[in-house]
């Protein structure tokens, strides 16, 4: 099973407003999404979140700044090559502003008008959880069109 991060910078307190990013290319393609990516080999979790931020939006978040919330696993029974688990933070502090990215066009979102029509089937259930501080620990199961839900577990 693939390991990969998600960063999702944050403004407000309570949370108001999130950066996601529309993926122009590759897995999700189409959809928008936290960033993030792969975990590469020798490479820590926490390092692979803030390389991909920097790779992918120009953003600097230093390590004492993440959040972790938790990690969430996803199940493509149709396409098993699919199968990761994802390791969660936020971070409200970084240098830089946003930039696209041949991979992400980041946007500004407030939290409650997250285009989850245009994001994972998943992201209803979750991404409200994780914005008000719950630490996630799930299991998702995509149905064989590998776009809807078929089971959840928190």
């Amino acid at each position: 099973m693939q390991v990969t991060t998600l960063l999702m910078l944050v403004q407000g307190d309570p949370i108001s407003d999130i950066l996601l990013g529309y993926k122009k290319v590759g897995f999700g393609k189409g959809k928008y999404t936290g960033i993030g990516g792969k975990v590469e080999p020798g490479e820590t979790i926490r390092k692979a979140a803030i390389r991909e931020m920097e790779e992918e939006t120009s953003i600097v978040v230093a390590q004492k700044d993440l959040i972790s919330s938790g990690h969430i696993s996803f199940y493509f029974p149709a396409k098993p090559e699919w199968n990761l688990t994802i390791h969660i933070f936020l971070s409200k502090y970084w240098q830089g502003t946003p930039t696209e990215s041949r991979e992400i066009a980041p946007q500004w979102f407030n939290v409650h008008q997250l285009p989850f029509d245009r994001m994972w089937d998943d992201a209803t259930y979750w991404y409200p959880r994780v914005l008000v501080g719950e630490k996630m620990s799930a299991a998702f199961t995509f149905e064989s069109d590998n776009e809807t839900i078929a089971t959840y577990q928190f």
